[in-house]
């Protein structure tokens, strides 16, 4: 008997915004192939702006979309993260685009395969090379988050994963300072890489041959229906986990973070805190609430170890640190440790609270790497040291108090989107029977508060040194970028409500 192969069926409406990106990027690639390089930069921006945009819109004119197509779920929490996600990606361009404030132009290295300190690369920035390469990069990187979060098989997953790491694994060893530093961030965060993506893939293999299928939905039923053979589930459960929690820079799959938060152009860094961010944890909450749901008694045990290793850890190696990129890399892992506690949860507030805290703490970081770029030493390299940042707050009163608002959204004080974020995941958790966790994070949450707080400190009541660096002004970009990032940190401080409204009505995942 011959068996019929059936075609899939293939909702084009649902998947519209994220082909929109990824013909986006294709197009951006035959742009740097075929057109002359003066007139490269303007198309780019063109192509990434309206390609956001429009993908954008067509997503929310699909909010009301709940559909499986292939091996990509449309749902509730799919359609919101791929929305912020490309909200933080349109705030994260602004930020790329500019070229007002570094002395020698953007950013990026006129030509990444010069040799750093090279006559070649002084020839290239003197006569004003410019890098377009990165905008088709992070195209790319957008879509594979986009699927990421969507992805409904661990096969869908895997691919997601690598569209969306390779891309940055080069655009992290763009810089056009320090560029040894940004090449070594970039060797270090792709080995790491490529280990974290065996440890998936590996998994992913186990789980197969566990239920005899790569859907999330089919391992769930394979769960159920065998619930005595444990040995492969356990194996792949774990494998897959730690490929996740490498994304999320989750203790003690974190030390790729520091080096790659400081040796990365500060537009890139946070652009990759933000949004890899968002599609991380969006594959990790659908991973464990589709596929493993029904056994959260099993694994949510270790998941308390991660998390509350990760609040501690972030939290106290933070406040010894110097150079703000890596003390801004360790708060990140902190801020990993208290999504998670939403995350172990495992109820709907917390897939909600996760969701507003992933908006939050977007936003913010965003905001605070645009105000990084903005401080420059006398060469004209980013003052990243904190004693450089000694008597901000009288030298530019402004970009200090933005600055501020920022650290204190980190650090979960009232009338600030993170006050809110924590809030919510800590209500989450106390719902789910995770009272003992909150008491971790709020404890976390008070180390944390010193360091945040020295920042502000260091600004306003530290007399400058003789060699205080300079603050530039921005284009139009970094100023809309700054200004978005910090009028959502306040909106979502003092009227959350009505996302908070959005994200319950978008907590359940299709199964």
């Amino acid at each position: 008997m011959t068996d019929v192969l059936t075609a899939p069926s293939i909702d084009y409406l649902a998947l519209l915004p994220m082909i929109i990106v990824g013909v986006a990027a294709v197009v951006g690639v035959i742009v740097e192939a075929f057109i002359p390089r003066r007139a490269r930069r303007g198309l780019q921006l063109t192509i990434v702006f309206a390609a956001l945009v429009a993908s954008l819109i067509i997503l929310v004119s699909n909010a009301g979309i709940r559909v499986i197509t292939g091996g990509l779920a449309i749902d509730g929490p799919s359609i919101f993260l791929q929305g912020l996600i490309l909200v933080v990606s349109i705030v994260a361009a602004m930020l790329i685009a500019e070229r007002s404030v570094d002395p020698a132009g953007d950013a990026f290295a006129p030509r990444v395969s010069s040799l750093p300190g090279s006559d070649e690369e002084r020839e290239l920035t003197r006569r004003g090379f410019a890098q377009t390469e990165v905008w088709p990069l992070m195209l790319f990187a957008v879509l594979g988050m986009m699927i990421f979060t969507a992805a409904n098989d661990l096969l869908i997953m895997f691919i997601a994963l690598e569209i969306m790491s390779l891309p940055l694994y080069l655009m992290v060893g763009m810089s056009r300072r320090r560029r040894l530093l940004s090449q070594e961030a970039a060797l270090k965060y792709f080995v790491l890489g490529a280990f974290s993506s065996a440890f998936f893939i590996f998994g992913a293999a186990l789980l197969y041959g566990y239920s005899a299928s790569i859907t999330l939905p089919g391992i769930a039923e394979a769960l159920a229906a065998k619930p005595g053979e444990s040995g492969l589930v356990i194996a792949g459960f774990a494998l897959v986990v730690v490929g996740l929690l490498f994304k999320i820079g989750a203790v003690p799959f974190h030390q790729w973070v520091p080096d790659v938060y400081q040796g990365s152009p500060s537009p890139i860094t946070g652009f990759m805190a933000a949004a890899v961010k968002v599609a991380a944890f969006g594959a990790l909450l659908r991973f464990l609430y589709v596929a493993f749901g029904g056994t959260r008694w099993d694994w949510a045990p270790a998941l308390w170890v991660v998390a509350i290793a990760t609040m501690l850890l972030g939290s106290i190696v933070a406040l010894t640190q110097t150079d703000i990129k890596r003390m801004l890399a360790y708060s990140s892992i902190a801020q990993a440790g208290f999504i998670l506690v939403g995350v172990i949860a495992t109820n709907p507030e917390g897939v909600a609270a996760v969701m507003f805290y992933l908006a939050a703490y977007g936003f913010a970081t965003l905001g605070a790497f645009g105000v990084i770029s903005l401080v420059r030493e006398q060469s004209g390299g980013e003052a990243t040291h904190l004693s450089k940042w000694a008597g901000l707050g009288r030298r530019s009163p402004l970009l200090a108090a933005i600055l501020s608002l920022f650290m204190l959204s980190f650090a979960g004080i009232p009338l600030t989107s993170g006050f809110i974020g924590k809030f919510t995941v800590f209500e989450a958790a106390i719902i789910g029977d995770a009272t003992p966790l909150v008491i971790v994070g709020v404890v976390a949450s008070i180390i944390a508060a010193f360091f945040y707080i020295r920042v502000i400190v260091l600004m306003y009541f530290t007399e400058p040194g003789e060699d205080a660096p300079t603050v530039a002004v921005p284009s139009a970009f970094t100023t809309l970028a700054i200004s978005v990032a910090a009028a959502v940190t306040v909106a979502l401080g003092v009227l959350p409500q009505p996302v908070l409204d959005l994200v319950e009505r978008a907590d359940v995942f299709l199964r």
